[in-house]
């Protein structure tokens, strides 16, 4: 199995993808999710927090980011997870995430990277309401991120090639059965 971390990395990394940082121009910070980070790094031995300021990084001009944190592994929850955000104890909730609000406020971002539905929620759905969260406009999911980011032009023939290969090496590394083209 990959996460959409490891594949956008891959992606980034052999030019499959190409991003430019000169069309995002607010500061963004990184928001670690407690599944995509503790949780993770207690399952699999691996946590996705250096990845995401990675790609994060990739998207951005370097001097528009602001860290959170020292550490992804010493973030703090949102105070969405294990449910909290479908459920209804809103004032906890509020009341837990004042953390990270003042978290983000700290920061002067204007954009929260959040990778995880609840996180982004929480944070650009509940925190405001309650909050003062400073410069804070907006939160963005990873791959928005990267969307918003992507330099899209006209392939060629050999680059339209190149790719259907690259995809199919991919999908057979990744036990993916392709369905015949019709033509």
């Amino acid at each position: 199995m990959v996460s959409v971390q490891e594949l956008l990395k891959e992606y980034i990394d052999e030019g499959r993808i190409k991003l430019d940082p000169s069309v995002n121009h607010h500061t963004i910070t990184v928001h670690d999710p407690c599944n995509y980070v503790r949780k993770s790094q207690m399952a699999f031995g691996d946590h996705m927090g250096d990845l995401n300021r990675w790609i994060t990084m990739q998207c951005v001009d370097p001097s528009l980011y602001r860290e959170m944190c020292d550490d992804p592994m010493n973030n703090f929850c949102c105070g969405a997870g294990g449910g909290a955000w479908a459920m209804p104890y809103d004032e906890e909730r509020l009341a837990y995430g004042k953390i990270k609000a003042d978290q983000i406020k700290a920061t002067g971002a204007e954009i929260v990277m959040a990778p995880c539905h609840n996180c982004r929620d929480q944070i650009m759905k509940g925190l405001p309401k309650v909050h003062d969260m400073g410069n804070y406009k907006e939160t963005l999911y990873l791959w928005e991120l990267v969307a918003n980011t992507l330099v899209i032009e006209p392939w060629s023939e050999e680059e339209i090639e190149k790719a259907h290969a690259a995809r199919d090496a991919q999908f057979e590394r990744d036990g993916i059965e392709m369905e015949e083209e019709e033509e």
